[in-house]
Formats: structure tokens, C-alpha cells, sequence
């Protein structure tokens, strides 16, 4: 009896120690693979570790997995891989940059981070991006393939053919004349373009801003072909002065305009978001854009209904123009030939002439001269070199009538600047002024029953009024100084509460020693008299 349990005893003993090391056989095999290799060989016992991710530890792997989703971590792959894209499309390789946009676009679908965190705003401004990319490398792709002439997919869907109405009907006569005088302008236009690299059709957009009239002038202060105003003007290269506004003349406007769209079109990489943003700014649309809650390729007529009215009709009323100039008789149109280009010479002048009376002493027409010089505000050449454009063949004639030309002396400016107030017409305005409503009128090209709104910068026809935006300068002779005054000539940015500060004065002091009222208006180069250190 007592053999038989000892047995059993050394049988369970047998059983536990070959457990144990079959346990403990495969750890040892894992952790020490060397000394199981015989030389160019195979791994003799448990197979060869399948890969490195193997040997982590446990905390490595926990590790890991609590960096696969940090916000922070996700958006800096996110940026580097796009940045990658970057450099692919930089060395042409397009493939790749749509591969590595995708890849960056997949990242910042997983990054969800909390409503208060910054990286809201990052993960926006980079899904604009990949956005802006992948539209620029399909739009490079296909004007790289000779498709120009396809720039932008014509559609007729409900809006595009609303347009397509209004031209055939309340609009007919100023489609018709203003194709007939797009002949003037448009092989110009289409040579810059091509110089750019841009689509000609690009060069039917001034029918639908200007009707093709150069001095066409909108509520906007947009001025010209191109409907420049004065600031998108001035950022590409169109000046403005006493004498000249090159937002009228149609070569340097249209240069401006190619310059403009080019931007544009980068920016976006799509035509129709650029014609949007063209008729109302890229900084309104690219707004809209971000505001979107649809897939990272934004599409117009997904904008459609945010922009406002007019721009939302400007794309489908060029796709319009477009359709029906493509094919007239389609759309019931029987358009007549567009005029011819404008034919001139250019003539050197060096000091102001009225240009009527040049056109009379060349036997032209009184306006002829100043549709060709539009950009000359005054009808007179300006007092600089410049170079007047003049009949073809009546360049010498010119020439040798402008030494018998009286120098033309233009009169000082004769309106000041007025801001509407809230309450105000233009008849008060103009009781006022001691000026007519016609004369206001005229002079800021006001329509719909002179409809002015507050804070409205106004012309107004001056006989010598002062205003309180054009102060008269004040006679300090009639102002006795006290003693120890000194004079100080106020400079842009001056008030009377900082002049006050910076000699150390009391605000009503000041006012006192120069007879002002508390509300009075300074202006830059006028003198007054300050108390140094007198607060006390």
C-alpha cells in the first residue's frame, strides 16, 4: 500500500516538472534565438521570431497604442505627409502628391479632437489645403494635355439657363451691342492670356462686368473693363492720381486682370470658385469654403447658395455667355460681327494739353482722343512725359502740332469730401453746400432716386465751404499765446487728447489756450499752441 502511493506520488512529481519545462521552453527559445542557430543554417527547435514588433514589451506596446490616438501626433503626420505631397508635385510627380493628399486627408478624418482644442482650427485650415492641391494638380493636368478650351465644365442646369432667359429677353440689347463691341478689345485680351498660359475664354468676362465699356462705373466704385476697385487696382499695378486711372485703360487693366486671375486660379485650383472670387473676393469664398460640411472636393454649386446674389449669378451668367457666343442660332441669337481692334500710334508728350484741342486741329472727332486715352481723367495729357495714343497714320501730324499747343492749366479741385450721416438727403446735402442735387448727383454717379446711406463717402461741388473733413486752417495770428507757449504742427495721427498726453497737459487747457471747442477737428500741418508740463 504505502509502495503504490509513493508511485503516485512520483508520478504527479514526473508530470508537474515535464509541464513546467515545456512552459518555460518556448520563453527561453524566444529570448535567446542565437544559441539555437547552427551556422547557415536553420533555427533548430521553435521557429525563427516572425517579425520585430514581437520583442515589444508590454509597456512598449501600450505606449504606442496611446500615441496612435494623440490628436497632437495624428495632425503632425498629417502635416508632414502633406508636406510630402509638396515636394512630389514640386518634382512633377502628380501620382504621388494625389497619393500622399489622400493619405493626409485620411489622417485628419480619424483626428477628433475636443470641441475647446485649437487643433478644430488646424485640421480646417489643412483640409482647405489638401483641398486647394488636389483641384490645382487635376486643373494643371488638364491644360497640360492642350485642353484650354475646356477649362471649366459648362453645365445647363436651372441656374445657367435662367441666365440664358434673361439674355434672350430683358437683356438681349445688352448682350448684342456689348458682343459687337467686344471686337475692339478681345484679340488683345486673348494674346495676354495666351502669353500666361491662361484659357482665351477668360477674355468674355468683361461682358458680363463692364458690358465691354471702359469707363463702365458700379455701385461698387468698380471702374472699367475689368471692374477694378481701387485697392485690387493698386495691389496690381494699376495707378491712380491727379491725372491718370489705369483701371481705365484696357491694356494695363487686362494686364492687372491676368495677373489677378492667375493668383486666383493657384489659389484654388478650380475655375469656378476663382470666377466667384473674382467678382467678390477670395478671402469671402475661401470663408464659405471652410465653412463647409461636405468632402474635401468642394464643388461650386455646393457654394452656390452662400454667395451673395450677384456673385452667385455671375458664374452661371458667364457659363451662359459662353454657351450662347459658342453657338449662336442654338439659343436664337443671330449676333452681328464685332467691331474692329482699335488701330493707334503713340506720340510723346511732355506737358498738359487738352485733348479736345488736339482733336480739333487733327480733324477728328471731339471724343476720339478720349476713348482712346481713357485713363486720362481730366481729357488732358498730364504734366510728366506720357505717351499719347493717336490715330493710326496721324502720329506725324501729332507730332508737329504739339510745340503750338497752349499748356493747359487745370483747375484746382472743386468739390470737397463729405460723409452722409444718418437722417441725411442728398438736398439737405446740397442746401448745405449751396450746390444742386443734379450737380451731387453727376458727380458720384448716383441712381435709383440719389439713394445715399450713412457713412457714404460723398463729392460734393464746393464754393469755398469749409467742412469738417477739409477744416480751414486756423489764424493764430488772431490767437493771443500765453506765456511760456510753445507751437507744435499737428501730424497724421494726431488728436487732442494724445497732443494733451505727450506735453503733459489737461485735455480742456489745451482746448482753452487755442479757442477750440471740445469737439473741435485737427488736422495734419496745422499749428498749435501747448503748455509743456502744465497738468499740475
Amino acid at each position: 500500500m504505502k509502495r503504490k502511493k509513493f508511485i503516485n506520488i512520483t508520478v504527479i512529481i514526473l508530470v508537474v516538472f515535464l509541464f513546467s519545462f515545456c512552459s518555460s521552453a518556448p520563453k527561453n527559445i524566444r529570448q535567446a534565438p542565437d544559441s539555437l542557430e547552427v551556422s547557415g543554417a536553420e533555427t533548430i527547435g521553435e521557429p525563427s521570431p516572425p517579425d520585430v514588433q514581437s520583442q515589444e514589451t508590454a509597456s512598449e506596446s501600450k505606449e504606442k497604442e496611446e500615441n496612435s490616438d494623440d490628436p497632437a501626433r495624428i495632425m503632425e503626420d498629417a502635416l508632414d505627409t502633406y508636406q510630402e505631397a509638396l515636394v512630389a508635385w514640386e518634382k512633377a510627380d502628380a501620382d504621388q502628391a494625389l497619393a500622399s493628399l489622400d493619405e493626409s486627408y485620411n489622417l485628419i478624418l480619424q483626428l477628433k479632437p475636443s470641441p475647446d482644442s485649437e487643433l478644430n482650427y488646424e485640421k480646417s485650415n489643412l483640409r482647405l489645403l489638401i483641398a486647394q492641391r488636389i483641384q490645382e494638380i487635376y486643373a494643371s493636368h488638364v491644360n497640360s494635355t492642350g485642353e484650354n478650351h475646356r477649362f471649366i465644365q459648362l453645365v445647363e442646369n436651372k441656374y445657367v439657363m435662367a441666365e440664358i432667359e434673361s439674355f434672350q429677353t430683358r437683356e438681349r440689347r445688352y448682350f448684342e451691342e456689348s458682343f459687337r463691341r467686344s471686337g475692339r478689345y478681345r484679340e488683345m485680351m486673348k494674346q495676354q492670356l495666351r502669353n500666361a498660359g491662361l484659357p482665351e475664354e477668360l477674355s468674355w468676362i468683361p461682358l458680363i462686368e463692364s458690358g465691354f465699356k471702359i469707363r463702365a462705373y458700379s455701385n461698387a466704385r468698380a471702374l472699367g473693363l475689368w471692374q477694378f476697385i481701387s485697392s485690387t487696382g493698386y495691389r496690381f499695378g494699376l495707378k491712380k492720381d491727379r491725372w491718370i486711372d489705369e483701371r481705365m485703360d484696357p491694356e494695363k487693366a487686362t494686364q492687372a486682370a491676368v495677373q489677378y486671375l492667375k493668383e486666383l486660379h493657384s489659389f484654388f485650383g478650380d475655375w469656378t470658385t476663382a470666377l466667384a472670387s473674382y467678382n467678390c473676393g477670395e478671402f469671402r469664398v475661401q470663408r464659405l469654403i471652410r465653412g463647409q460640411r461636405v468632402n474635401y472636393l468642394d464643388n461650386f454649386w455646393d457654394l452656390y447658395v452662400m454667395l451673395p446674389r450677384e456673385t452667385a449669378r455671375f458664374v452661371p451668367r458667364y457659363m451662359a455667355t459662353l454657351l450662347i457666343v459658342s453657338n449662336p442660332e442654338k439659343y436664337g441669337f443671330k449676333l452681328d460681327k464685332p467691331e474692329l481692334p482699335i488701330q493707334y500710334e503713340l506720340v510723346s508728350v511732355d506737358r498738359p494739353i487738352q485733348l479736345s484741342v488736339l482733336s480739333q486741329k487733327l480733324g477728328l472727332d471731339e471724343g476720339e482722343l478720349a476713348d482712346l486715352n481713357p485713363e486720362l481723367r481730366h481729357k488732358s495729357t498730364p504734366d510728366r512725359l506720357y505717351q499719347l495714343k493717336v490715330p493710326k497714320s496721324k502720329g506725324e501730324q501729332a507730332i508737329a502740332l504739339l510745340s503750338d499747343l497752349p499748356r493747359w492749366i487745370p483747375p484746382e479741385a472743386t468739390y470737397a469730401i463729405h460723409y452722409v450721416r444718418s437722417g441725411e438727403t442728398v438736398s439737405q446735402i446740397a442746401r448745405r453746400y449751396r450746390t444742386s442735387v443734379s450737380s451731387i448727383a453727376k458727380m458720384n454717379g448716383l441712381r435709383r432716386n440719389f439713394l445715399i446711406r450713412p457713412g457714404q463717402r460723398l463729392k460734393v461741388p464746393s464754393r469755398g465751404v469749409s467742412t469738417p473733413e477739409e477744416p480751414a486752417p486756423m489764424k493764430q495770428a488772431s490767437i493771443e499765446p500765453p506765456s511760456g507757449a510753445q507751437s507744435y504742427t499737428v501730424i497724421s495721427g494726431d488728436t487732442l487728447y494724445t497732443i494733451a498726453q505727450k506735453f503733459g497737459m489737461r485735455l480742456q487747457m489745451l482746448i482753452k489756450i487755442n479757442r477750440l471747442r471740445s469737439r473741435s477737428r485737427i488736422y495734419p500741418g496745422q499749428t498749435i499752441w501747448v503748455l509743456p508740463n502744465s497738468s499740475s
